[in-house]
C-alpha cells in the first residue's frame, strides 16, 4: 500500500496544493472582512437594530443599514459550488485519467490489486476533500457569527448559510468526489466524466435546494395567536409564506378572507366569519441543525452508495 499511496500523492499533490491556496486566500479575506464587520458593530451604528428581518434605518435619509457581508456571501457561493468543483476536477480524473491513458494496466501488472489501486487514490482524495470542505465550513461559521440572523447580516435560511456551512457541506463534497470517481470509471474519458459529474452534482444540488424550499424533510411549525391580537413576531424564523385563519370548528382558511393586519377591521371580519384565531407556518432558527443533519445523512448516504457501486464495477471495467 505504501507504494500506491506514494503514487496517489504524486498524482494528486497539485490538486491538494490548489485546495490549500484557495483555503489560505479565503482565510486572509475572512480575517480582513470580519475585522471590519466587528469594528462597524462596535461603533454603535447598529445598536438600535432588533433581531429579525425588519431593517433598521439610518438617519436622516431613512435608508436601511447593512454590514458589508458580500464577501461572506461570496465564500458561501464558493462552498455551494464546491461539490461540483471537487467532482469535476478531483473525482473525474481520479480513475479516469489512468483509464484514458491506459496506465492502469501497467500499474495492475506490477502486482497491485484493483482494490488497492482504488483505495489508495480514493482515500487520499477523500481525506483532502474532507479537510478542505470542513475548513471552509468552519471558516464561514466563524466569519458569519457577528452578523448571524440580523437584518444587516445573513440569516440562517439563506442558501449561502444553510448549504454553505456545517457538516452537510462535507457530505456534499464527498458526494461530488464519489460521483466524479464513478463517472471516470464508466466514461473512460476525463472530459466526458467531468461533464456527467457536472450534470449529476448540479441536479442533486438543485434537488436539495428544492427540499429546503418545500420543507419536504424538515416540516415547519404552526404558530397560532388567539383572536385578533398581534401575532408572535417572525424574528429569525423562516416563513413558508402560509398565513391563515382558524374557525371555532378548526377549519383553516386563507388569510385573504380577512386581509387586515390588525385593528377594528380585522376584528369585525373575524367575528363576522366565525374565526377565532390566526396562524402562520415557519421554521425556527433551531431547525438549522435539523436541515444540516438531514442533508448530511442524505448526501453522505448517496456518497456511500456510489463508492460501493464503484467497488463492485472495478472488476468488470478495469
Amino acid at each position: 500500500m505504501r507504494g500506491t499511496l506514494w503514487l496517489a500523492w504524486r498524482q494528486q499533490r497539485a490538486l491538494i496544493g490548489c485546495g490549500a491556496v484557495v483555503l489560505l486566500a479565503a482565510v486572509v479575506l475572512a480575517a480582513y472582512s470580519r475585522a471590519g464587520m466587528v469594528e462597524d458593530l462596535r461603533s454603535g451604528l447598529f445598536d438600535g437594530c432588533d433581531p429579525g428581518p425588519l431593517y433598521c434605518t439610518r438617519s436622516p435619509d431613512g435608508l436601511p443599514r447593512f454590514l458589508d457581508v458580500e464577501p461572506l456571501r461570496l465564500l458561501g457561493a464558493l462552498n455551494l459550488a464546491l461539490p461540483v468543483l471537487v467532482g469535476m476536477f478531483w473525482g473525474a480524473p481520479l480513475l479516469g485519467r489512468d483509464r484514458e491513458l491506459g496506465t492502469h494496466r501497467m500499474i495492475l501488472s506490477q502486482g497491485v490489486g484493483r482494490a488497492q489501486w482504488f483505495a489508495s487514490r480514493f482515500a487520499l482524495a477523500a481525506l483532502g476533500t474532507t479537510a478542505l470542505s470542513g475548513s471552509l465550513a468552519l471558516l464561514f461559521r466563524w466569519w458569519w457569527e457577528p452578523a448571524v440572523n440580523r437584518s444587516y447580516g445573513v440569516f440562517w435560511y439563506e442558501a449561502t448559510a444553510l448549504t454553505g456551512s456545517g457538516p452537510s457541506l462535507v457530505a456534499a463534497a464527498l458526494f461530488g468526489l464519489a460521483a466524479g470517481t464513478l463517472a471516470g470509471l464508466l466514461a473512460r474519458r476525463v472530459l466526458s466524466a467531468a461533464a456527467w459529474t457536472l450534470l449529476v452534482t448540479g441536479a442533486v444540488a438543485v434537488l436539495v435546494q428544492w427540499t429546503h424550499r418545500a420543507r419536504l424533510l424538515v416540516p415547519p411549525q404552526r404558530y397560532v395567536s388567539d383572536g385578533w391580537r398581534p401575532k408572535e413576531p417572525m424574528g429569525d424564523k423562516w416563513s413558508t409564506g402560509h398565513y391563515g385563519l382558524i374557525t371555532g370548528s378548526g377549519r383553516r382558511d386563507s388569510v385573504l378572507e380577512c386581509p387586515y393586519p390588525s385593528g377594528r377591521e380585522l376584528r369585525e371580519c373575524m367575528t363576522g366569519h366565525g374565526y377565532v384565531s390566526r396562524y402562520y407556518e415557519a421554521n425556527p432558527a433551531g431547525d438549522y441543525w435539523a436541515f444540516q443533519w438531514t442533508d448530511t445523512a442524505l448526501l453522505g448516504g448517496l456518497a456511500l452508495v456510489l463508492v460501493l457501486v464503484t467497488v463492485l464495477l472495478l472488476r468488470r471495467r478495469v
